[in-house]
């Protein structure tokens, strides 16, 4: 799961919550085991609930390119499978203009050698994961999952 990932966004002030799930896929109700079989079409997520008085959705995407690779396709570090693909789920024509516009500048600043890979899509259904999944790290004691 995308538990560093998870756990950065809540470092975020302005973010009210977070979740760790599925998006993106084609199997209903999918499972963390349905997922890892890389048959679901399904990407691990982070749902990010935030308060746009707060933090602003540009803010999120600044720290969303800071915190994974976006050039790796179908992984990410010793993770592989499309469920490791790097996304950005939309919900408006704004965040999508933004996520687009935000992916240029990230392309565009020198910082990564090879060709973003995030693909901008609309958000359809989020399925929230299994329960241990929730806020792992956090329920561990840990900072990060990198040790």
């Amino acid at each position: 799961m995308l538990l560093g990932i998870e756990a950065a966004f809540q470092k975020v002030p302005g973010v009210i919550d977070t979740a760790v799930g599925y998006a993106g896929g084609h199997t209903a109700n999918p499972t963390y085991k349905d997922v890892c079989t890389d048959e679901t079409g399904h990407a691990e997520v982070v749902q990010v609930t935030f308060d746009p008085g707060k933090v602003s959705y540009d803010q999120l995407l600044n720290t969303f390119w800071q915190i994974h690779d976006p050039t790796q396709v179908n992984r990410q570090g010793p993770d592989f499978g499309s469920q490791y693909r790097t996304a950005i789920f939309f919900h408006s024509a704004e965040q999508e203009a933004a996520a687009k516009k935000s992916a240029a500048a990230a392309q565009a600043s020198g910082k990564f050698r090879r060709p973003i890979a995030t693909e901008i899509t609309p958000a359809g259904t989020f399925y929230r994961a299994e329960e241990y999944h929730q806020k792992y790290l956090q329920k561990r004691g840990a900072a990060s999952c990198h040790f």
